[in-house]
Protein backbone atom coordinates (compact mmCIF):
# COMPACT_ATOMS: atom_id res chain seq x y z
CA UNK A 1 0.00 0.00 0.00
CA UNK A 2 1.20 3.72 -0.66
CA UNK A 3 3.09 5.29 2.12
CA UNK A 4 1.00 7.53 3.96
CA UNK A 5 1.77 11.33 2.66
CA UNK A 6 -1.34 13.09 2.90
CA UNK A 7 -3.16 12.16 6.21
CA UNK A 8 -2.18 13.48 9.49
CA UNK A 9 -3.73 13.13 12.90
CA UNK A 10 -6.93 14.57 11.60
CA UNK A 11 -7.29 14.46 7.91
CA UNK A 12 -5.92 16.47 5.67
CA UNK A 13 -4.75 19.92 6.62
CA UNK A 14 -3.10 23.69 5.24
CA UNK A 15 -3.24 26.76 4.13
CA UNK A 16 -6.15 26.81 1.71
CA UNK A 17 -5.13 27.63 -1.55
CA UNK A 18 -1.96 27.04 -1.17
CA UNK A 19 -1.26 23.23 0.53
CA UNK A 20 -5.04 22.41 -0.02
CA UNK A 21 -5.67 23.57 -3.34
CA UNK A 22 -9.20 22.83 -5.64
CA UNK A 23 -7.39 20.37 -7.42
CA UNK A 24 -6.54 18.32 -4.15
CA UNK A 25 -9.99 18.51 -3.00
CA UNK A 26 -11.41 17.15 -6.63
CA UNK A 27 -8.89 14.85 -6.33
CA UNK A 28 -9.83 13.33 -3.16
CA UNK A 29 -12.86 13.49 -3.66
CA UNK A 30 -12.67 11.50 -6.69
CA UNK A 31 -10.24 9.05 -5.10
CA UNK A 32 -12.77 8.75 -1.56
CA UNK A 33 -15.39 7.21 -4.53
CA UNK A 34 -13.04 4.76 -6.30
CA UNK A 35 -11.66 3.30 -2.29
CA UNK A 36 -15.47 2.90 -1.90
CA UNK A 37 -17.53 2.07 -4.41
CA UNK A 38 -19.32 2.80 -7.50
CA UNK A 39 -21.88 5.16 -7.09
CA UNK A 40 -20.43 5.45 -3.72
CA UNK A 41 -23.08 8.85 -1.48
CA UNK A 42 -21.00 10.98 0.38
CA UNK A 43 -21.93 13.48 2.32
CA UNK A 44 -20.01 16.76 2.46
CA UNK A 45 -20.14 19.74 5.30
CA UNK A 46 -17.98 22.57 5.93
CA UNK A 47 -17.59 25.11 8.32
CA UNK A 48 -17.68 28.93 7.95
CA UNK A 49 -14.55 29.77 6.71
CA UNK A 50 -14.38 31.73 3.14
CA UNK A 51 -12.68 28.97 1.41
CA UNK A 52 -14.76 26.58 2.27
CA UNK A 53 -17.30 27.05 -0.69
CA UNK A 54 -14.58 26.73 -2.99
CA UNK A 55 -12.96 23.18 -1.48
CA UNK A 56 -16.35 22.31 -1.55
CA UNK A 57 -17.40 22.27 -5.45
CA UNK A 58 -14.09 21.16 -6.35
CA UNK A 59 -14.86 17.96 -3.88
CA UNK A 60 -17.89 17.53 -5.24
CA UNK A 61 -16.83 17.76 -8.80
CA UNK A 62 -14.35 15.00 -8.27
CA UNK A 63 -17.51 12.76 -6.55
CA UNK A 64 -19.54 13.20 -9.32
CA UNK A 65 -16.77 13.39 -11.84
CA UNK A 66 -15.96 9.66 -10.12
CA UNK A 67 -19.70 8.62 -10.11
CA UNK A 68 -20.56 9.50 -7.09
CA UNK A 69 -23.48 11.07 -5.46
CA UNK A 70 -22.40 14.25 -3.83
CA UNK A 71 -24.60 14.95 -0.87
CA UNK A 72 -24.27 18.54 0.44
CA UNK A 73 -24.86 19.49 3.55
CA UNK A 74 -24.04 23.13 4.05
CA UNK A 75 -22.31 24.48 7.01
CA UNK A 76 -22.81 21.96 9.56
CA UNK A 77 -19.99 21.22 12.61
CA UNK A 78 -18.39 18.09 11.79
CA UNK A 79 -20.60 16.01 14.57
CA UNK A 80 -23.69 16.66 12.85
CA UNK A 81 -21.88 15.93 9.42
CA UNK A 82 -21.50 12.53 11.82
CA UNK A 83 -25.45 12.50 13.17
CA UNK A 84 -26.89 13.31 9.59
CA UNK A 85 -24.42 10.60 8.00
CA UNK A 86 -25.90 7.94 9.87
CA UNK A 87 -29.32 9.36 9.33
CA UNK A 88 -29.04 9.38 5.69
CA UNK A 89 -26.92 5.69 5.30
CA UNK A 90 -24.31 7.45 3.47
CA UNK A 91 -21.37 5.24 2.48
CA UNK A 92 -18.86 8.13 3.64
CA UNK A 93 -18.65 11.33 5.37
CA UNK A 94 -16.33 14.34 4.62
CA UNK A 95 -15.71 17.54 6.59
CA UNK A 96 -14.29 20.74 5.10
CA UNK A 97 -12.90 22.21 8.46
CA UNK A 98 -9.45 23.21 9.79
CA UNK A 99 -11.58 23.06 13.56
CA UNK A 100 -9.87 25.73 16.24
CA UNK A 101 -7.44 26.88 13.22
CA UNK A 102 -7.30 30.41 11.76
CA UNK A 103 -9.39 30.98 8.79
CA UNK A 104 -6.71 30.87 6.43
CA UNK A 105 -6.12 26.97 7.32
CA UNK A 106 -8.61 24.55 6.16
CA UNK A 107 -8.79 21.07 5.95
CA UNK A 108 -10.47 17.79 4.41
CA UNK A 109 -11.21 14.86 6.64
CA UNK A 110 -13.50 11.58 6.50
CA UNK A 111 -15.83 9.97 8.31
CA UNK A 112 -17.04 6.34 7.70
CA UNK A 113 -21.03 6.01 7.02
CA UNK A 114 -21.29 5.31 10.89
CA UNK A 115 -20.47 8.34 11.80
CA UNK A 116 -16.76 7.73 13.36
CA UNK A 117 -13.15 8.72 11.77
CA UNK A 118 -11.61 6.55 9.41
CA UNK A 119 -9.64 3.99 10.17
CA UNK A 120 -5.85 4.72 9.26
CA UNK A 121 -5.96 1.84 6.36
CA UNK A 122 -8.90 3.40 4.65
CA UNK A 123 -7.87 6.47 4.69
CA UNK A 124 -4.86 5.32 3.56
CA UNK A 125 -6.49 3.72 0.52
CA UNK A 126 -8.29 7.05 -0.56
CA UNK A 127 -4.53 8.28 -0.57
CA UNK A 128 -3.46 5.32 -3.02
CA UNK A 129 -6.77 5.60 -4.89
CA UNK A 130 -5.44 9.35 -5.90
CA UNK A 131 -4.87 9.43 -9.67
CA UNK A 132 -6.61 6.29 -10.47
CA UNK A 133 -9.14 6.14 -13.26
CA UNK A 134 -12.15 3.79 -13.91
CA UNK A 135 -14.60 3.22 -16.76
CA UNK A 136 -17.76 5.53 -15.20
CA UNK A 137 -21.01 4.94 -16.53
CA UNK A 138 -22.60 8.00 -18.09
CA UNK A 139 -24.29 10.50 -16.31
CA UNK A 140 -23.69 7.88 -13.02
CA UNK A 141 -22.71 10.78 -10.50
CA UNK A 142 -25.08 13.52 -9.29
CA UNK A 143 -25.34 16.26 -6.52
CA UNK A 144 -28.20 16.50 -4.07
CA UNK A 145 -28.36 18.79 -1.73
CA UNK A 146 -29.78 17.89 2.44
CA UNK A 147 -32.52 19.79 3.00
CA UNK A 148 -32.31 21.72 6.80
CA UNK A 149 -29.68 19.71 7.92
CA UNK A 150 -28.56 21.37 10.51
CA UNK A 151 -32.04 21.37 11.78
CA UNK A 152 -32.22 17.66 11.52
CA UNK A 153 -28.99 17.71 13.79
CA UNK A 154 -30.30 20.58 16.45
CA UNK A 155 -33.58 17.39 16.55
CA UNK A 156 -31.54 14.90 17.13
CA UNK A 157 -29.46 16.58 19.77
CA UNK A 158 -32.33 17.73 21.97
CA UNK A 159 -34.05 14.04 21.54
CA UNK A 160 -30.65 12.51 22.81
CA UNK A 161 -29.24 14.85 25.48
CA UNK A 162 -32.28 17.20 26.20
CA UNK A 163 -33.11 15.00 29.30
CA UNK A 164 -32.71 16.97 32.49
CA UNK A 165 -30.90 19.90 30.92
CA UNK A 166 -31.15 23.04 33.16
CA UNK A 167 -29.32 26.12 33.99
CA UNK A 168 -29.78 28.44 36.97
CA UNK A 169 -29.72 32.03 35.57
CA UNK A 170 -28.42 33.43 32.07
CA UNK A 171 -25.90 31.58 29.77
CA UNK A 172 -23.76 33.11 27.41
CA UNK A 173 -23.33 30.68 24.22
CA UNK A 174 -20.18 31.50 21.88
CA UNK A 175 -19.69 29.77 18.71
CA UNK A 176 -16.65 30.65 17.81
CA UNK A 177 -18.38 32.43 14.71
CA UNK A 178 -18.07 28.88 13.24
CA UNK A 179 -20.43 26.35 12.18
CA UNK A 180 -22.10 26.05 15.90
CA UNK A 181 -23.86 29.08 14.94
CA UNK A 182 -26.51 27.28 12.62
CA UNK A 183 -26.89 25.02 15.42
CA UNK A 184 -26.44 26.33 18.88
CA UNK A 185 -29.31 29.24 19.14
CA UNK A 186 -31.91 26.41 17.68
CA UNK A 187 -30.87 23.94 20.49
CA UNK A 188 -30.71 26.77 23.42
CA UNK A 189 -34.39 27.69 21.85
CA UNK A 190 -35.59 24.06 21.96
CA UNK A 191 -33.88 23.54 25.36
CA UNK A 192 -35.66 26.62 26.78
CA UNK A 193 -32.38 28.06 28.43
CA UNK A 194 -32.03 31.58 28.76
CA UNK A 195 -28.69 32.67 26.55
CA UNK A 196 -26.86 35.27 25.38
CA UNK A 197 -25.30 34.32 21.97
CA UNK A 198 -22.27 35.84 20.64
CA UNK A 199 -19.47 35.40 17.64
CA UNK A 200 -22.65 33.73 15.61
CA UNK A 201 -22.15 36.36 12.72
CA UNK A 202 -19.45 34.74 10.36
CA UNK A 203 -17.91 36.42 7.46
CA UNK A 204 -15.44 34.06 6.36
CA UNK A 205 -12.33 35.56 8.30
CA UNK A 206 -13.54 35.38 11.81
CA UNK A 207 -13.54 32.25 12.70
CA UNK A 208 -12.06 31.19 15.73
CA UNK A 209 -10.67 35.03 15.54
CA UNK A 210 -10.41 36.45 19.78
CA UNK A 211 -13.50 33.68 20.65
CA UNK A 212 -14.43 30.35 20.60
CA UNK A 213 -12.64 27.72 22.94
CA UNK A 214 -9.57 28.61 22.35
CA UNK A 215 -10.18 32.66 23.66
CA UNK A 216 -12.34 31.97 26.97
CA UNK A 217 -10.85 35.73 27.97
CA UNK A 218 -13.78 36.85 25.54
CA UNK A 219 -16.37 34.86 27.04
CA UNK A 220 -15.01 35.88 30.68
CA UNK A 221 -15.52 39.19 30.20
CA UNK A 222 -18.97 39.27 28.36
CA UNK A 223 -19.83 36.72 31.08
CA UNK A 224 -19.04 39.54 33.95
CA UNK A 225 -20.54 42.18 31.86
CA UNK A 226 -24.00 40.36 31.95
CA UNK A 227 -23.63 39.26 35.51
CA UNK A 228 -24.67 35.51 33.80
CA UNK A 229 -24.83 32.32 35.50
CA UNK A 230 -21.73 31.25 33.21
CA UNK A 231 -21.04 30.48 29.25
CA UNK A 232 -20.17 27.62 27.11
CA UNK A 233 -17.70 28.17 23.98
CA UNK A 234 -17.28 26.06 21.40
CA UNK A 235 -14.80 25.40 17.90
CA UNK A 236 -14.65 26.49 14.28
CA UNK A 237 -16.52 22.83 13.91
CA UNK A 238 -18.30 22.60 16.99
CA UNK A 239 -16.21 19.62 18.00
CA UNK A 240 -15.12 21.08 21.10
CA UNK A 241 -16.80 22.45 24.26
CA UNK A 242 -15.54 24.62 27.23
CA UNK A 243 -16.87 26.57 29.56
CA UNK A 244 -16.28 29.27 31.82
CA UNK A 245 -18.14 30.22 35.32
CA UNK A 246 -20.00 33.39 37.00
CA UNK A 247 -16.39 34.47 37.61
CA UNK A 248 -14.82 33.46 34.28
CA UNK A 249 -12.80 30.65 35.67
CA UNK A 250 -12.32 28.26 33.15
CA UNK A 251 -14.24 24.67 33.00
CA UNK A 252 -12.13 22.62 31.31
CA UNK A 253 -12.58 19.25 29.59
CA UNK A 254 -11.02 17.85 32.65
CA UNK A 255 -13.85 19.42 34.93
CA UNK A 256 -16.43 18.16 32.11
CA UNK A 257 -15.46 14.75 32.31
CA UNK A 258 -15.20 14.81 35.70
CA UNK A 259 -18.65 16.50 36.45
CA UNK A 260 -20.51 13.62 33.94
CA UNK A 261 -18.25 10.39 34.94
CA UNK A 262 -19.62 11.64 38.81
CA UNK A 263 -23.24 11.82 37.82
CA UNK A 264 -22.71 8.60 35.61
CA UNK A 265 -21.28 6.13 38.41
CA UNK A 266 -24.05 7.90 41.02
CA UNK A 267 -26.84 6.45 38.76
CA UNK A 268 -24.56 3.06 37.63
CA UNK A 269 -24.50 4.33 34.47
CA UNK A 270 -20.68 4.43 33.82
CA UNK A 271 -19.99 1.73 31.66
CA UNK A 272 -16.76 -0.42 32.49
CA UNK A 273 -16.47 2.05 35.64
CA UNK A 274 -14.16 3.55 33.75
CA UNK A 275 -13.04 6.74 31.82
CA UNK A 276 -10.53 7.45 29.00
CA UNK A 277 -8.28 10.31 28.77
CA UNK A 278 -5.19 11.68 27.30
CA UNK A 279 -1.34 11.96 28.56
CA UNK A 280 -2.80 15.81 28.92
CA UNK A 281 -5.12 15.31 31.86
CA UNK A 282 -4.03 16.73 35.03
CA UNK A 283 -3.09 14.75 37.73
CA UNK A 284 -6.05 16.08 40.27
CA UNK A 285 -8.55 14.34 37.87
CA UNK A 286 -6.79 11.40 38.61
CA UNK A 287 -6.59 11.80 42.21
CA UNK A 288 -10.40 12.60 41.64
CA UNK A 289 -11.01 9.71 40.25
CA UNK A 290 -9.47 7.74 42.56
CA UNK A 291 -11.23 8.87 45.35
CA UNK A 292 -14.93 8.40 44.13
CA UNK A 293 -13.68 4.79 42.62
CA UNK A 294 -13.66 5.62 39.06
CA UNK A 295 -10.97 3.83 36.60
CA UNK A 296 -8.89 5.97 34.55
CA UNK A 297 -7.31 4.66 31.47
CA UNK A 298 -5.02 7.10 29.61
CA UNK A 299 -3.86 7.00 25.98
CA UNK A 300 -1.84 9.47 23.45
CA UNK A 301 -3.50 13.05 22.69
CA UNK A 302 -6.00 13.06 19.93
CA UNK A 303 -9.40 12.21 20.26
CA UNK A 304 -8.91 9.09 17.62
CA UNK A 305 -6.87 7.83 20.06
CA UNK A 306 -9.27 8.22 22.76
CA UNK A 307 -12.40 6.55 20.85
CA UNK A 308 -9.69 3.73 20.00
CA UNK A 309 -8.97 3.31 24.23
CA UNK A 310 -12.78 3.18 24.85
CA UNK A 311 -13.86 0.93 22.61
CA UNK A 312 -10.99 -1.45 23.43
CA UNK A 313 -11.69 -1.50 27.10
CA UNK A 314 -16.15 -0.92 26.80
CA UNK A 315 -15.78 2.40 28.03
CA UNK A 316 -18.51 4.51 26.72
CA UNK A 317 -17.30 8.19 28.81
CA UNK A 318 -13.44 9.99 27.47
CA UNK A 319 -12.34 13.52 26.49
CA UNK A 320 -9.92 15.66 26.54
CA UNK A 321 -8.48 18.93 28.18
CA UNK A 322 -9.08 20.86 25.24
CA UNK A 323 -12.81 19.68 25.35
CA UNK A 324 -13.05 17.03 23.21
CA UNK A 325 -15.42 14.69 24.70
CA UNK A 326 -16.59 11.48 23.23
CA UNK A 327 -20.07 9.90 24.52
CA UNK A 328 -20.74 6.29 22.81
CA UNK A 329 -24.08 5.60 24.68
CA UNK A 330 -25.52 8.07 21.97
CA UNK A 331 -22.78 9.15 19.84
CA UNK A 332 -20.15 8.25 17.82
CA UNK A 333 -17.13 11.58 18.21
CA UNK A 334 -16.47 14.56 19.87
CA UNK A 335 -19.24 16.73 19.82
CA UNK A 336 -19.30 20.59 21.71
CA UNK A 337 -23.24 21.01 21.95
CA UNK A 338 -23.79 17.45 22.77
CA UNK A 339 -21.03 17.73 25.52
CA UNK A 340 -22.88 21.12 26.80
CA UNK A 341 -25.90 19.29 27.62
CA UNK A 342 -24.88 16.25 28.98
CA UNK A 343 -22.42 18.81 31.13
CA UNK A 344 -25.67 20.83 32.31
CA UNK A 345 -27.68 18.00 32.96
CA UNK A 346 -25.09 16.24 35.06
CA UNK A 347 -24.50 19.51 36.94
CA UNK A 348 -28.40 19.84 37.52
CA UNK A 349 -28.75 16.17 39.12
CA UNK A 350 -25.57 16.46 40.92
CA UNK A 351 -26.58 20.27 42.49
CA UNK A 352 -24.14 21.80 41.58
CA UNK A 353 -23.18 24.90 39.28
CA UNK A 354 -20.65 25.59 36.75
CA UNK A 355 -18.87 27.93 40.35
CA UNK A 356 -19.23 24.55 41.71
CA UNK A 357 -17.52 22.35 38.65
CA UNK A 358 -14.52 25.22 37.88
CA UNK A 359 -13.40 23.73 41.86
CA UNK A 360 -14.30 20.08 40.96
CA UNK A 361 -11.01 19.54 40.12
CA UNK A 362 -7.99 20.62 42.15
CA UNK A 363 -5.05 20.66 39.46
CA UNK A 364 -1.70 20.47 40.06
CA UNK A 365 0.40 23.76 39.27
CA UNK A 366 0.55 22.88 35.23
CA UNK A 367 2.85 24.71 32.48
CA UNK A 368 1.99 24.20 28.79
CA UNK A 369 4.44 25.72 25.54
CA UNK A 370 4.15 25.37 22.41
CA UNK A 371 7.73 25.41 21.00
CA UNK A 372 8.23 25.92 17.28
CA UNK A 373 10.06 23.12 15.54
CA UNK A 374 10.76 20.11 13.14
CA UNK A 375 8.66 18.14 15.08
CA UNK A 376 9.99 15.37 12.53
CA UNK A 377 13.07 15.39 14.19
CA UNK A 378 11.63 14.61 17.67
CA UNK A 379 12.03 10.99 17.57
CA UNK A 380 15.28 11.34 17.37
CA UNK A 381 16.26 14.36 19.90
CA UNK A 382 18.99 12.52 21.88
CA UNK A 383 19.56 15.57 24.49
CA UNK A 384 16.20 16.20 24.13
CA UNK A 385 14.88 13.11 25.61
CA UNK A 386 18.12 13.29 28.27
CA UNK A 387 16.49 15.86 29.73
CA UNK A 388 13.35 14.68 29.86
CA UNK A 389 14.14 11.53 31.94
CA UNK A 390 16.08 13.92 34.36
CA UNK A 391 13.34 15.76 34.89
CA UNK A 392 10.90 13.07 35.41
CA UNK A 393 13.55 11.28 38.02
CA UNK A 394 13.37 15.00 39.75
CA UNK A 395 9.88 15.23 39.80
CA UNK A 396 9.56 11.73 40.96
CA UNK A 397 5.59 11.09 42.08
CA UNK A 398 5.07 14.59 42.43
CA UNK A 399 4.49 15.41 39.04
CA UNK A 400 5.29 14.70 35.30
CA UNK A 401 6.38 15.44 31.97
CA UNK A 402 4.60 14.96 28.39
CA UNK A 403 6.52 16.23 25.40
CA UNK A 404 4.93 15.30 21.79
CA UNK A 405 5.09 16.46 18.21
CA UNK A 406 1.44 18.19 17.63
CA UNK A 407 -0.30 16.44 14.70
CA UNK A 408 -1.58 19.62 13.43
CA UNK A 409 0.56 22.45 14.11
CA UNK A 410 4.54 22.83 13.09
CA UNK A 411 5.24 22.67 16.82
CA UNK A 412 6.31 20.85 19.80
CA UNK A 413 4.35 20.85 23.23
CA UNK A 414 5.56 20.72 26.37
CA UNK A 415 3.80 19.83 29.26
CA UNK A 416 4.77 19.87 33.14
CA UNK A 417 3.04 19.00 36.15
CA UNK A 418 4.25 19.50 39.34
CA UNK A 419 2.96 19.95 43.04
CA UNK A 420 5.67 22.91 43.24
CA UNK A 421 4.63 25.91 40.80
CA UNK A 422 7.63 27.49 40.73
CA UNK A 423 9.22 23.83 40.26
CA UNK A 424 6.81 22.94 37.32
CA UNK A 425 7.57 26.72 35.59
CA UNK A 426 11.04 25.90 35.81
CA UNK A 427 11.10 22.50 34.38
CA UNK A 428 8.97 23.34 31.59
CA UNK A 429 11.16 26.44 30.63
CA UNK A 430 14.31 24.38 30.55
CA UNK A 431 13.20 21.27 28.78
CA UNK A 432 11.10 24.12 26.33
CA UNK A 433 14.62 25.89 25.57
CA UNK A 434 16.10 22.36 25.32
CA UNK A 435 13.83 21.87 22.01
CA UNK A 436 14.30 25.31 20.75
CA UNK A 437 18.23 25.06 21.03
CA UNK A 438 17.82 20.99 19.01
CA UNK A 439 15.01 21.27 16.50
CA UNK A 440 13.55 24.58 16.74
CA UNK A 441 12.57 26.66 13.75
Amino acid sequence: MAARRLFGTDGVRGVAGVDLTGELARALGAAAVQATRPGARILIGRDTRESGPELERALVEGIVGAGGVALRAGVLPTPGVAVVSRLLAADLACVISASHNPYRDNGIKFLGGDGRKLADEREASIEAALGETRAIAPAAGRVEDVADAAGRYAEWLVDRYGVGVACAGLLVVDCANGAAAAVAPAVATRMGLDVAVIADRPDGRNINDGVGSTHLGHLGAVVADLGASGGVAFDGDGDRCLCVDSRGRSVDGDAIVAAVALDRAARRRLDAGRVVVTSMTNLGFHRLMRANGIEVDVTDVGDRYVLQRMLEVGATLGGEQSGHVVDLVDHTTGDGLATALMLLAALRRLDMTLDDAAELVEPFPQRLLAVPADRARLSGAERVWREVALAEATLGQDGRVVLRASGTEPVVRVMVEAADGRICDEVCERLAATVRDEIGV
